[in-house]
């Protein structure tokens, strides 16, 4: 909050400065109105000066939702159609009109074209690596890979710094977390992986119901145990063990909490929600990870395979199977999903509070190959962002074209971690330390995608 002032501001600058520096931890457009500084004391010229001040600022999320899909989305089938380009480039897709004038997505993507006023698109991402599993370390990291150290994805790196003891896991992975993992930070902040496919009707959270035959008076013994055994390990361990829970009390906390279970009963949702996100695999993941954030969890990775399309396009992209008379494929199932996410935190009031990230480890080859599909291309592909404050109803950046190269404001992985960190309250510039008492910084060489915040 302000600092609020004595009956006479004494010193006008050192108020606007106390005032400027708390904006992070609130909603700029609330603090700038007239009402709220008036009632500092403050007068024309210094509301001017807070008002220039806050620009600078950027908001904070308190939570993040990132929907991973592995394997590298089609640019050209999803964000960035190229329906000028030879047939060899653009593909079997068309644009359509989004909500947005001007901006164009693909025919695949009607209902997200919907909610387009709430997503930033960056066309214009850029990577060097088009391996998968390097390619993934550096978008889930923003470091290049290093074979001497293993840099910790964002949900860990957020785990690490927001110290949060609570009946949830800070860092949730709906079903597995793949390649975002907890790196030098070590096992304590890694990942909480519900495993199963929550589409299912026997879907259950692994790990969250106590074996038959361990009652809860073994469980708190066993409890009682685990803290004597983290005493005396914290004696000859870094601070790693004293700054978050062991496994033991996290697991003890959700085995014993009804309210932590709810959170994960998709059964408790009304029926038509359910539908409206689709009975697919990242439909209902969407769905829980709603719930989750909801209920105060800040990083909920979903993790979707199959984007690798290196054949049959419209077989995986558009159909799902052969035959198929509503298209059930990878897209279609995509934009249900996703734009069902986005509407619905936002008509809970949830979206200003939560950042939305879809993305993958890199796009497609600007040409078809032989067998109807595209190969790895790194070189340029797109990245989709909403809520936390971000800007909606704008593309950011091009590429050329063909969907080859980037053509205007380049974004690389870096880039797009100090833009993921500074809107979650993290200071990119911060350093942490390895168990070999290296300093590395949480980001390195990155800057903020311009334009993306409000």
């Amino acid at each position: 909050m302000f600092t609020r002032p004595a009956s006479t501001l004494g010193d006008s600058s050192l108020a606007i400065d106390r005032s400027a520096a708390s904006l992070g931890n609130h909603h700029r457009r609330d603090f700038l109105k007239l009402g709220a500084l008036t009632s500092l004391g403050l007068g024309l010229p210094e509301i001017l000066h807070l008002r220039a001040l806050a620009g600078s600022q950027p908001l904070r999320a308190k939570s993040c939702i990132l929907i991973w899909l592995d394997g590298g989305p089609s640019h050209l089938e999803t964000w960035d159609l190229k329906p000028n380009a030879p047939a060899e480039v653009r593909g079997p897709f068309s644009p359509i009109d989004t909500n947005v004038p001007g901006v164009q997505i693909c025919e695949l993507l009607s209902q997200t074209a919907k909610v387009a006023n709430h997503l930033a698109i960056v066309r214009s991402m850029t990577s060097p690596l088009g391996e998968h599993g390097l390619a993934n370390q550096y978008l889930l990291t923003g470091y290049k890979p290093s074979p001497a150290l293993q840099y910790p994805s964002y949900g860990s790196v957020l785990t690490r710094l927001r110290n949060r003891p609570a009946e949830l896991p800070s860092y949730i992975a709906v079903p597995e977390a793949g390649r975002a993992g907890a790196g030098f930070l070590g096992s304590a902040y890694e990942p909480f992986a519900t495993g199963g496919d929550p589409s299912k009707p026997e879907f259950k959270v692994r790990d969250l119901e106590i074996f038959p035959e361990v009652d809860e008076l073994r469980l708190k013994r066993r409890l009682e145990f685990s803290k004597i055994f983290d005493s005396a390990q914290r004696a000859h361990e870094s601070e790693t063990s004293s700054n978050i829970d062991s496994h033991f009390d996290q697991a003890y906390r959700l085995m014993t909490s009804p309210q932590a279970k709810s959170a994960f009963d998709l059964q408790s949702e009304p029926q038509h929600v359910r539908d409206r996100y689709g009975d697919r695999m990242l439909g209902q993941s969407c769905l829980l990870a709603r719930r989750l954030v909801e209920r105060g969890v800040p990083f909920v990775t979903i993790n979707n395979t199959g984007w690798d399309t290196h054949e049959s396009l419209v077989l995986q992209l558009k159909q799902g199977y052969s035959g198929a008379k509503v298209g059930v494929g990878l897209v279609p199932t995509f934009d249900r999903a996703f734009s069902s996410l986005i509407a619905d935190l936002d008509s809970r009031g949830m979206l200003e509070e939560t950042l939305v990230v879809a993305m993958g480890e890199f796009g497609r080859t600007p040409k078809l190959n032989a067998r109807g599909g595209r190969d790895h291309w790194p070189r340029v592909f797109s990245v989709v962002m909403a809520g936390g404050g971000v800007q909606g109803g704008q593309v950011i950046g091009s590429s050329d074209r063909t969907g080859e190269s980037p053509q205007d404001d380049p974004v690389t992985p870096s880039d797009l971690a100090f833009s993921i960190y500074s809107i979650l309250g993290i200071d990119p510039n911060l350093e942490l330390t390895t168990a070999d008492g290296r300093p590395v910084q949480v980001n390195q060489g990155g800057k903020l995608i311009p334009r993306l915040l409000t």
